[in-house]
């Protein structure tokens, strides 16, 4: 009886460690959605799960100015997901991943200046071996964040993170999974959720967010009895046979970038690219590009630095790129690494990096989300339009 004082004490330090009345209204949408779900059978067939974790956390900070806001905390996570046995080839090729929708918060320390954040992506959740009672997993998320404050330069001017309430989230985690029964796994992981605007308002540090976390996953009705059977089905018109071909691909892109900051105003950012590719696996392409970027604050700078131009296409900075890309059926990611060969203005230096999110709309038209950055700053989101053209050769 002596430890009861005790247990109730950890307890409730638990709870407010990690910010009970949250908990307790994820616990709630985690049964109400097992409970709705358990009188629609037909959702059976399709393997969704819900997932419920903690996580543990602190701030990882690149700046100094951000040192004054050091804790330790934690945040709630729920999701609905759905397994994948190979309806489609690329789940194949991915050794069957996860594929789910997930919710975040977290009160990041209770700091007034920085507030809480809110978080809500798609994610995939690929395995890393084959097998299915316990696995490694990687789980990549991205999607939107919510901060409820942010950097203002009276009323909350320590805030030097972030400029902007609506903000990307990216999670990036290794994640543990032990099949418990049929229907409940357990799960620990570790890894990393970041906030950022893309340099689309300023400042824009970012928050990086690394966590621990230990959860559950519940099937809401029995599993696909084709889960462990681990089908490959026949290839789509568009996936890759096998036989030697290659694309170039053009595209076009428009962006923003905030220098309210450096300049008082925001600016457009216009790029063209040109992409040779060639398909070197079921999930892989390489390839060489050209592209051309017009960044409408080069003018004001070097009017700043009072540089002279003689034609206004010294503006514009041509470059050349490495490329990978990893495929997905119709949706790919595609990271390059490149130099500008050319411009008047360098002031973030001759060598950038570019990753972008592409989704095939068509068997030719593409449409695509990117972020260029210069060694890991952002610079600005580009949103555009592209077109490939394919050729096979044997």
């Amino acid at each position: 009886m002596a430890l009861q004082p005790f247990k109730i004490y950890t307890f409730a330090k638990l709870m407010k460690f990690l910010n009970y009345p949250v908990v307790l209204t994820a616990v709630f949408l985690l049964l109400t959605t097992v409970a709705f779900a358990q009188a629609r059978a037909p959702m059976s067939r399709y393997n969704f799960q819900t997932e419920a974790r903690i996580h543990g956390g602190f701030f990882m900070h690149h700046h100094r100015e951000m040192e004054v806001f050091n804790a330790h905390f934690g945040a709630v996570e729920l999701a609905l997901q759905r397994s994948t046995f190979g309806k489609q080839a690329w789940e194949a090729d991915y050794r069957y991943p996860l594929i789910g929708l997930s919710f975040w918060h977290s009160p990041l320390g209770n700091f007034n200046e920085i507030g809480k954040a809110y978080a809500l992506y798609p994610f995939i959740n690929y395995p890393l071996n084959q097998n299915r009672d316990h696995a490694l997993f990687f789980r990549l998320g991205l999607g939107l964040g919510y901060l409820t404050n942010k950097f203002h330069p009276e009323n909350n001017y320590k805030h030097f993170a972030i400029g902007s309430n609506l903000n990307a989230a990216v999670s990036m985690y290794l994640d543990y999974r032990l099949r418990v029964s049929s229907r409940l796994t357990a799960t620990a992981s570790a890894g990393m959720t970041h906030f950022s605007n893309g340099s689309m308002k300023t400042p824009n540090f970012g928050l990086n967010i690394p966590t621990v976390s230990a959860g559950f996953s519940w099937f809401i009705m029995q599993p696909n009895p084709y889960l462990d059977r681990l089908i490959r089905p026949e290839l789509y018109p568009f996936e890759f046979d096998g036989k030697k071909w290659f694309s170039i691909e053009m595209a076009m892109a428009a962006g923003f970038k905030d220098m309210s900051n450096q300049l008082g105003e925001k600016f457009m950012v216009y790029s063209l690219s040109t992409n040779i590719m060639k398909q070197i696996s079921p999930k892989s392409k390489i390839g060489l590009g050209l592209d051309a970027t017009y960044d409408a604050s080069d003018k004001k700078i070097l009017e700043r630095k009072n540089i002279s131009y003689p034609h206004n296409w010294q503006l514009i900075k041509p470059g050349a790129t490495l490329a990978y890309e990893l495929l997905m059926q119709k949706t790919s990611f595609l990271l390059q690494a490149g130099m500008h060969l050319g411009s008047k203005e360098k002031s973030e230096g001759d060598v950038y990096q570019k990753l972008a999110l592409k989704h095939m709309l068509t068997d030719q038209v593409y449409a695509m989300v990117s972020l260029t950055a210069h060694f890991g700053k952002a610079e600005y989101i580009g949103f555009g339009l592209g077109y490939r053209l394919d050729y096979k050769y044997y």
